[in-house]
């Protein structure tokens, strides 16, 4: 089947996360080197980000799921790219692990997109085959009619591909630099300029 519908992760593929992540230091206050630091061990161990605090030697937070971004973090290319991709005919969403904050904020921001929901209202977070599935019904396509364009390859492209969509690493961010590019991802990017046109070629 030919592919009809792209969805795009949040975090790192749209969005660059160094403010976001700059404000949370400051609010529990630690060094943002210091977070980063630690981030960069749960990436290297393979955990999730949450993990984190336990490096830090700080109970989890609260309030930090009340954070949100700003326009300004959005990548340069990010806009552009959803529009464009609009205009080729494919069917555009904005599914990631997001808090129900960061999904209002992509909805009243705007975004070209057909589709925006988050782990937060589906019930479900990657890399749990569930949410790719529920995706998958968000844009009314079946699986292999799907591309998910994600940073990392253990949340993003391994369960995707898994899940019989078509998997897109984009290279940027902490984990899409520190996670190379694996078989298993149909396009391995460095940027989302060059999407559209890669697209083209599978659509």
């Amino acid at each position: 089947m030919a592919l009809r519908a792209v969805v795009f992760d949040v975090g790192e593929t749209l969005v660059d996360e160094e403010r976001w992540w700059r404000e949370l230091a400051r609010r529990i206050g630690i060094p943002p080197h210091v977070v980063w630091a630690a981030l960069g061990a749960t990436i290297a161990r393979g955990e999730e980000h949450d993990a984190l605090w336990g490096y830090l030697g700080i109970d989890r937070p609260t309030g930090w799921e009340e954070l949100s971004y700003s326009l300004d973090d959005l990548y340069p290319d990010a806009v552009e790219c959803l529009e464009r991709v609009r205009a080729l005919g494919f069917r555009v969403g904005i599914v990631g692990n997001q808090t129900k904050t960061l999904e209002a904020w992509a909805r009243e921001s705007a975004l070209p997109a057909d589709v925006i929901s988050s782990s937060a209202s589906l019930g479900v977070r990657k890399p749990e085959p569930e949410f790719f599935a529920r995706v998958v019904e968000l844009m009314r396509c079946a699986a292999n009619e799907v591309a998910y364009v994600g940073d990392r390859v253990d949340n993003d492209v391994l369960p995707a591909a898994a899940a019989g969509l078509i998997a897109i690493h984009v290279r940027r961010g902490p984990w899409g630099r520190l996670q190379p590019t694996r078989p298993e991802a149909t396009l391995g990017l460095d940027s989302l300029a060059e999407l559209p046109e890669a697209l083209a070629s599978l659509g």
